[in-house]
Formats: structure tokens, sequence, C-alpha cells
């Protein structure tokens, strides 16, 4: 069974920084096939991409991002532990949301629950 928990969202001022972590079990060897990414929503309002790091093996893959935290956010994966990082820095209030992790693979997703992030003026 394919499980993701995300940790370390949390409540912090305009440019403060956080770090979110997805942590993904379920798929051991073919994690580093599976691309993987982040979403939020924020209360009320639809979900939206955040970013994405695209799986496969051999290769490094360019890390792709929403326009509004480009700069600012940094997405990576550690392969060996199965886990997903977004690094989020300069933080304002428009990114409180829901942040929640997802991988995917040969059409098929998975998701977990989300990680609050609020960032206050």
């Amino acid at each position: 069974q394919v499980q993701l928990v995300e940790s370390g969202g949390g409540s912090v001022q305009t440019g403060g920084s956080l770090k979110l972590t997805c942590a993904v079990s379920g798929i051991a060897d073919l994690f580093p096939s599976f691309d993987v990414g982040w979403y939020r929503q924020p209360a009320g309002e639809a979900r939206e991409f955040v970013a994405r790091l695209d799986g496969g093996v051999g290769f490094v893959s360019s890390p792709v991002y929403e326009n509004s935290v480009k700069g600012r956010f940094t997405i990576s994966r550690d392969n060996d532990r199965g886990t997903v990082y977004l690094q989020m820095e300069r933080l304002v209030p428009e990114d409180t949301g829901l942040y929640s992790c997802y991988v995917r693979y040969i059409g098929r997703s998975y998701w977990g629950r989300g990680t609050q992030v609020t960032v206050s003026s």
C-alpha cells in the first residue's frame, strides 16, 4: 500500500522559511521512477500546482515551478530514503494553504493528506 505523509508545515511571518518533507512508503525500489511534486490549496479555493520533479533512472530531471514560487522554493528528492522535500524561502501571505505531495507513475497518482502552511503579514 502506497502511503505519503507530509510534515514541516507551520505558521511563520512574511519573509520566513519552512521546509516540508514528504515520506513515501510502499513503492520501495520503484521510487526513483516516480514523478514527484507538490500542490497547495488555499482555504476555499482550488488546488494549485507548486513544483514537480520527474522521475527516471540514469538521469537527473530539471524541476518545474509555478511562476510565483520560482526563485523562492526548491523541490528535491532523496531516492535512497523515498523522500521529497520542498524548501520554501521568503514566504508571503499568498503562500498560505494546505500543501500536499504526490507521486505518479504510468498515469497513476498517490497523494498525502497535506500539511498546513500559514504565513502572516
